[in-house]
């Protein structure tokens, strides 16, 4: 216990230098936050509070509980997009009561293990997401970058200027932090005429309230409920554990995926109860995170904490703030989240990781939808998989004495038992057949099933057969399943 208590408080005070660097990184988290928040709350239809005390709620609870330090959670797109339907129906209350369902969903599953279901997801497809969501970052600045006069496209250079040289200067200070003050008192000090976050929509005044959503405790609403909750649980599950794992990444560190699915669960009940919407993690912040800094669970905490402050105290000057300033920090997220070596590796690495990536980011893009894409990706990265263990199969026959033996090699499952069975439809000559498996593997009742029908049908035609050289795992399949004769032994024969 005391070891664990030890790594959590190293967690979040390493060292001097540590705090200082995931304070400032946390400052330029939640400069970051104000737009985006507003823009997924006018997404979800619900006023901008919702999405901005969501932010600060989910950080603060993620920052005390999460299991991976130095990624940001906060209100997203991925989930703002599941719960326009039900806000527009029934209203802002049951989005709060939807949203504390969700966390319910998301502690069952943290409680169930299913963060190990990203077993199953390949770095392809990894690499699609992190691809995808750095175009979808960048389209999403286009609406800033439409209609407006020239001073904004000066300030967006001048912005990423900063930010790139910035660092050869010093690295005492996030770049992405002096060039949102820089153009900031630019742009209030000259009177430049850019949009402002007080353009996306009217910030709130004051601290948020603890509430109980209020709508009937009854079964009728639990029936209206449950599915969004369900269904935002399990797209924030979805891409927390992906940005958990980029992160991992990132800082070359490993985190605790099944208390983060619970710390999920845990935020997105807190941010329901003090007004917010659903959230998860986001790529997006957490590279601004990590590239300025931000390493400890410190980063996380200051982010919620200094934009509640921001939206309480410094409501009016933070409206003043130039979009074009957010803009360049973002532009510069979508090229650092962007895994350019993938472009190169399409020609090394083999044909079908790259069609899964390609693909990942194709429907991503298409439809917004990342949980869409990863699933895709998933089951085309299966398929191929299955495709190459079938190719690995192989049935070689030979004769002697009226004996006619089949060595059969590889992996036998439901994806190579037709190339098992047709190996041995041409049986004609031998009285006497043996299926000699010594070298292959049974996996699964279809594979069973295969065997049964083989050996049926020889029979039929008079044969004798006699299979030999199970393994114990295959033999124990066999013996549970299986209709036709069979002992099961390890090495010996099974005559018949």
């Amino acid at each position: 216990m005391s070891e664990q208590f030890t790594r959590y408080r190293r967690q979040w005070f390493s060292d001097g230098a540590t705090a200082r660097r995931d304070v400032l990184a946390g400052i330029v988290v939640a400069l970051a936050l104000i737009p985006e928040a507003i823009g997924f709350s006018i997404i979800a239809g619900v006023d901008p509070r919702v999405g901005l005390y969501a932010s600060v709620a989910i950080a603060i609870v993620v920052s005390l509980i999460g299991g991976r330090p130095g990624m940001i959670s906060a209100a997203t797109a991925a989930v703002a997009v599941l719960v326009g339907p039900l806000v527009r129906e029934h209203g802002v209350e049951y989005l709060f009561a939807a949203t504390i369902l969700m966390g319910v969903f998301q502690v069952i599953a943290g409680l169930l293990r299913l963060n190990l279901v990203m077993q199953f997801v390949s770095r392809s497809v990894i690499t699609g997401f992190v691809n995808a969501l750095a175009i979808l970052i960048f389209m999403a600045q286009l609406p800033q970058l439409t209609g407006v006069g020239w001073q904004t496209y000066a300030m967006v250079a001048g912005g990423l200027a900063i930010i790139y040289l910035f660092p050869r200067v010093t690295k005492a200070v996030p770049s992405p932090l002096v060039a949102i003050l820089v153009l900031t008192v630019l742009a209030i000090g000259l009177g430049i005429p850019v949009n402002t976050v007080g353009d996306m929509g009217r910030l709130p005044e004051g601290l948020p309230t603890l509430a109980l959503p209020q709508v009937p405790l009854s079964f009728e609403t639990l029936r209206i409920i449950a599915p969004y909750s369900l269904t935002m649980a399990a797209v924030g599950l979805l891409e927390s554990m992906l940005t958990a794992q980029i992160v991992d990444d990132m800082t070359d560190t490993d985190s605790d995926k099944r208390r983060e699915c619970m710390g999920q669960g845990g935020a997105n009940m807190v941010a329901a109860l003090f007004g917010g919407m659903g959230g998860c993690a986001m790529i997006g912040q957490s590279v601004i995170n990590v590239t300025s800094g931000g390493r400890g669970r410190l980063s996380t905490f200051v982010a919620g904490a200094f934009l509640l402050f921001l939206l309480a105290v410094l409501g009016p000057w933070v409206g003043r703030v130039p979009m074009p300033a957010l803009v360049a920090v973002m532009v510069m997220v979508s090229i650092g989240t962007f895994s350019w070596a993938s472009i190169a590796n399409l020609r090394r690495h083999p044909p079908t990781s790259s069609v899964v990536m390609l693909v990942t980011v194709a429907v991503v893009v298409a439809t917004r939808d990342l949980s869409l894409g990863v699933l895709t990706g998933v089951l085309l990265s299966g398929m191929f998989f299955a495709a190459k263990v079938q190719r690995l199969f192989a049935v070689e026959r030979s004769e002697a004495g009226g004996i006619a033996t089949y060595r059969v090699s590889g992996q036998i499952f439901f994806a190579s038992v037709e190339r098992f069975t047709r190996a041995f439809q041409n049986e004609a000559d031998a009285a006497h057949v043996v299926i000699d498996v010594s070298r292959a593997h049974f996996w699964d009742i279809s594979a069973v099933g295969a065997l049964d029908r083989i050996v049926a049908r020889l029979r039929r035609e008079g044969r004798s057969v006699e299979v030999a050289g199970y393994n114990a795992a295959s033999a124990d399949l066999v013996d549970r399943f299986a209709l036709h004769d069979k002992t099961g032994v390890e090495t010996g024969a099974v005559p018949h």
